[in-house]
């Protein structure tokens, strides 16, 4: 699951153990090694089409290491991902600065312009295929919101409607979800869909609607 076509290099077997071993922890359910897969499918289709990748290598290591650190409701899953990242940069042969960066642009989700990357399309490109979910097709994105629920299942379930509504509030009400002009031609109007389904699910049931089966 750490491998893909347009692979540009080869991972040490014992970090590859690691790594998996990493995204196989038992409170992860979307944040896992299958996210990593999903993202590496997006890697090849990026590296076989007509812009590529810039820096190949530093975009495949962040892909790989970009979540490795996750614990529900941290605010610096990030910037630790990206710290461990550095420890390995050096036997991996890519430029530690670079693959931070990007692990560390993943905490703006939501709040980044393609303006705020110009210049830069591997880090467009990069942050849209973390977000590609979005854009899945219905059955595929309501899968990755059930586990995300399932992954914040400690929060209460208030608290958990409000913020996870204003955060897809927030991305859809912006002018472009994608970031790099690919991703947005392919994914955005499925994307919409899908957020505005969601929110739809999380607005406050009212009291006539209560049918009384379980959510």
């Amino acid at each position: 699951m750490l491998s893909c076509r347009t692979a540009p290099l080869a991972l040490p077997p014992t970090l590859a153990v690691d790594i998996l071993a990493r995204y196989g922890e038992t409170h992860r359910a979307y944040h896992d090694a299958a996210h990593i897969a999903a993202v590496l499918d997006w890697f090849d289709i990026v590296a076989e089409g007509p812009t590529g990748w810039r820096q190949p290598a530093e975009v495949y290591v962040a892909i790989l290491f970009h979540d490795i650190i996750y614990v529900p409701g941290a605010k610096d899953n990030e910037a630790r991902s990206a710290e461990l990242a550095r420890t390995h940069a050096a036997a991996l042969g890519v430029d530690a600065d670079r693959v931070a960066h990007l692990i560390e642009l993943t905490a703006r989700h939501g709040q980044l312009a393609p303006g705020d990357v110009a210049g830069d399309p591997d880090a467009a490109m990069f942050l849209d295929a973390d977000m590609a979910i979005l854009g899945a097709a219905p059955g595929a994105f309501d899968t990755y919101d059930a586990n995300i629920r399932f992954e914040l299942s400690e929060v209460p379930l208030d608290a958990y409607r409000a913020g996870r509504a204003a955060f897809l509030a927030a991305v859809l009400g912006k002018p472009r979800i994608y970031l790099s002009s690919g991703f947005h031609s392919l994914l955005d109007t499925q994307a919409r869909a899908n957020l505005s389904r969601a929110l739809e699910s999380l607005a406050p049931q009212r009291p006539d609607d209560d049918d009384g089966g379980a959510e």
